[in-house]
């Protein structure tokens, strides 16, 4: 009988679909207390929500993503009592203030307000949900610090906040990365869709993840991203960040930061993408960041890093374009070389191979006396091989060649 019902639902919302792709408005709904989802994505829709679709406190989903949908959000759908848990307005032209009636909606898991017109504060009252994991501010008109309320808690459960391309100022929120305590440690999450408790409903956001712009289409549990670029936040980046040991995907570019790079960095071991570019980022590059063995892309460039740039595990698989605009750094990708206090020692082992032995030598001048042997015994060889004669010098050139062949080999 539950079978049935799911299945008549999907129908409904396909008869829907097809109504609103003719009318181009919600005008023509009429509340149905009986629906939990109520999907109408990427479907042209204009104008305004009709408060008629406030009377269904039965919902659970609210999609109306990808339209052209205008006005102000109502408040009333996040009227009390209400089981929203998913609500992506995500690609449209809300504009005016964010809907403070938003934290009643004590199920919400999920918020995507993203590529809108809203122009407001941070709304720090989103803390006090206890199940929110996904909130999505992005391209925006967002002003203001984003700072906490005092009494109140702090997004304890968020794994994804991306509030890039507003107008956020200030400094980085200290406060509230201390309280993500689900970035801190989720080892204990099942691998699982945001969405399994709904078999046909596919919720997917637009997060920025290494240099790129991507439609998640299945949100994991364990994927956990911080985006604050392209705003206009100052100062520090806080030691703090480095206890978010499950981040994947770390963006502060485009802001105006100072300061250092926090060593504390190199503790976020799961680290896939991190983006610092555009900033006025000062000293060198950690040499922590060398453990960060998961890290795929790194973007560093248009700041005012100076030194040797690490060598080891991902960082030589890093371009010059990871470091562009850094003038006083050195070292490989970049052209400019380091001076010799500052040059990295070869490894011990490349000194013991074949008896060598550690020593201060230009390595250099010893291949051109091994490429100048072999050529002097190849042709001292090759006339006692034509002559014939001495045979005990010929076999000791054959083996003095051979030699100096295997040396050249192990070196290559």
């Amino acid at each position: 009988m539950k079978g049935l019902i799911q299945w008549y639902l999907v129908l409904s919302f396909l008869l829907l679909s097809l109504n609103f792709k003719v009318d181009c408005s919600l005008s023509s709904f009429s509340s149905n207390s009986s629906l939990e989802v109520f999907f109408i994505s990427k479907n042209n829709l204009v104008g305004e929500i009709p408060s008629s679709i406030c009377n269904l406190m039965s919902i659970s989903i609210l999609d109306l993503s990808n339209n052209k949908l205008s006005g102000t959000i109502p408040g009333c759908l996040a009227s009390r009592g209400n089981k929203l848990q998913i609500l992506n307005l995500n690609n449209n032209d809300f504009d005016g203030p964010f809907p403070k009636s938003l934290q009643n909606c004590h199920d919400l898991q999920v918020l995507n307000l993203g590529n809108n017109k809203i122009n407001d504060t941070f709304p720090h009252w989103l803390g006090t949900l206890p199940p929110l994991q996904v909130l999505v501010l992005r391209s925006n008109y967002f002003h203001g610090q984003i700072s906490p309320s005092e009494h109140e808690s702090h997004f304890s459960a968020l794994r994804i906040l991306d509030v890039s391309h507003n107008e956020f100022s200030g400094f980085l929120p200290t406060t509230y990365f201390k309280s993500f305590e689900g970035m801190m440690n989720l080892s204990n999450v099942q691998t699982k869709s945001m969405e399994d408790f709904n078999f046909y409903y596919h919720f997917s956001v637009r997060v920025t993840v290494k240099g790129l712009d991507i439609e998640l289409e299945r949100i994991l549990t364990l994927f956990t991203t911080i985006d604050m670029s392209s705003n206009k936040f100052q100062g520090k980046i806080p030691e703090i960040v480095g206890d978010l040991v499950s981040l994947q995907v770390l963006n502060f570019s485009h802001n105006s930061l100072t300061g250092h790079i926090p060593s504390s960095l190199g503790n976020l071991t799961a680290l896939e993408s991190l983006d610092l570019s555009t900033n006025k980022l000062v000293g060198q590059i950690p040499m922590q960041l060398i453990g960060l063995i998961f890290l795929e892309v790194l973007n560093l460039s248009q700041n005012q890093l100076v030194g040797l740039i690490p060598q080891g595990n991902q960082f030589n698989t890093f371009l010059n374009d990871s470091y562009r605009g850094n003038l006083g750094l050195c070292g490989f990708p970049v052209s400019k070389s380091c001076g010799k206090d500052e040059e990295q020692e070869p490894p011990e082992s490349a000194f013991h191979e074949e008896g060598i032995y550690s020593c201060p030598l230009d390595w250099k001048f010893v291949m051109m006396g091994y490429g100048c042997g072999l050529v002097l015994g190849l042709s001292t060889g090759y006339i006692m091989l034509t002559i014939g004669k001495p045979e005990w010098l010929v076999r000791m050139v054959q083996r003095l060649g051979y030699k100096i062949l295997r040396r050249l080999k192990s070196y290559n």
